[in-house]
């Protein structure tokens, strides 16, 4: 499963595949539309995790996209 970070770097959103340098979207948004339009691009590239940091930097949440893909069976 591809794993993607959304970021808040320079004022904007940036989403990129684990360990990549370079964002695979950048998005100048608020947070909500930042996540739904990273949600889209996973989506359309067959899946995969979203790991979502807050703007300070630190782990906000994981999301798996699409949900049928989560490896655990859990509530979040």
């Amino acid at each position: 499963m591809e794993n993607f970070h959304l970021v808040h770097e320079d004022g904007v959103y940036k989403l990129k595949r684990e360990n990549a340098e370079r964002a695979s979207k950048v998005i100048d948004s608020n947070k909500q539309d930042a996540i739904s339009q990273s949600r889209d691009f996973i989506v359309k590239q067959g899946g995969g995790s979203l790991k979502i940091h807050k703007n300070d930097g630190g782990f906000q949440e994981e999301r798996t996209y699409p949900k049928s893909n989560d490896p655990r069976k859990s509530k979040g």
